[in-house]
């Protein structure tokens, strides 16, 4: 290796150039973690590591995902992917796209492959309707899962969830206090366990904050995709009711509330307040920036990728589910109703 690139290492690392050469070489009395932060600078640089010090794969963990247009799924994936990597497992992304392989298929191809164990983000089990016998029968081939953003008591397995409830209170009370009475909910199919909270939180907070009846809140809600485009049909229908704010399930459905306001002539928040669910990178950039309720991401994948590991381990994880709370990110998109 070039003193160049020793320097650049060693700048980038922290350390003299002389242990950057110890570490490169193999030789004995440099601390294990001045070893990682050589190593981990050679990587930053994009150096490839000498064939020795390349780390053995742990083995292979499956990650089973929806489409990757929302940007929440990228930013979990990304976030597993990492503490994966750091405890030296080889991560397997597998993206469900509509009139692709089905979360069965992508589990056989990942089971045939010898992974060690699978995460699911808002799979099948997120769907009450569904079989969810799928899991007991991949749990009996010894194949450890953990699942993100759902909830079935039929899965003897480890949940990790957002309080969807919680979520949809903190939005509700935040509108009420800007004066908002007529406020709308945009969310997706029935079905998923993830709206089916945020129902009842909303419908808690509508009664509870401002004395709706739960015909009155039930009356607020419309159920559609979760996308742009859906965000957009849902805004107009509430819009036709008198709402004044929008609560949508995502912030892709938020994107699309704001254009179907602005369609009408109307301005955001002015005349219509909008808020979010996600906190999706980039969304703090919006016109105007998007008042959301924040998943928390890091820990959620964190503490799911803990619970698989102590699984493959042969330490069973704890069952049932470990509920995270979301928090309020007040931007631009929300503000005082207009007299």
């Amino acid at each position: 290796m070039t003193t160049a690139r020793l320097s650049d290492i060693a700048a980038q690392a922290g350390v003299s150039e002389a242990t950057v050469s110890r570490v490169l070489n193999g030789k004995a009395n440099v601390s294990a973690t001045t070893r990682q932060t050589v190593l981990a600078a050679l990587d930053v640089l994009g150096y490839e590591r000498p064939t020795r010090l390349r780390r053995r794969s742990a083995g292979l963990i499956g990650l089973i995902t929806p489409e990757l247009s929302n940007p929440i799924f990228p930013a979990l994936a990304q976030v597993i992917e990492q503490a994966l990597s750091r405890h030296g497992y080889t991560p397997v992304l597998c993206t469900q796209t509509p009139g692709g392989s089905t979360e069965d298929e992508l589990v056989e191809m990942l089971v045939d492959r010898g992974v060690a164990g699978i995460v699911f983000v808002s799979g099948l089990h997120a769907d009450s309707t569904a079989d969810h016998d799928r899991y007991a029968r991949l749990a009996g081939r010894g194949v450890p899962f953990v699942l993100i953003n759902g909830y079935s008591e039929r899965i003897d397995a480890p949940f990790i969830s957002p309080d969807d409830r919680a979520a949809m209170w903190m939005a509700v009370q935040h509108l009420a206090e800007l004066g908002h009475e007529r406020i709308g909910l945009a969310v997706g199919q029935q079905r998923y366990v993830p709206v089916l909270r945020k129902i009842e939180g909303f419908t808690a907070a509508m009664r509870e904050v401002l004395g709706r009846t739960r015909e009155e809140a039930a009356e607020l809600v419309h159920h559609t995709l979760f996308s742009v485009e859906g965000g957009h049909a849902a805004a107009g229908a509430l819009l036709d009711k008198g709402c004044t704010a929008i609560v949508c399930g995502s912030d892709m459905m938020a994107l699309g509330a704001i254009r179907a306001v602005r369609q009408r002539g109307l301005t955001v928040p002015q005349d219509v307040s909008v808020v979010g669910f996600d906190d999706s990178p980039l969304i703090a950039f919006t016109e105007p920036p998007l008042t959301t309720v924040r998943q928390p991401v890091e820990a959620m994948a964190t503490a799911a990728v803990d619970a698989l590991l102590e699984e493959v381990g042969g330490n069973a994880a704890q069952r049932g589910e470990f509920m995270f709370q979301p928090e309020l990110v007040m931007r631009g998109s929300t503000g005082a109703r207009a007299r």
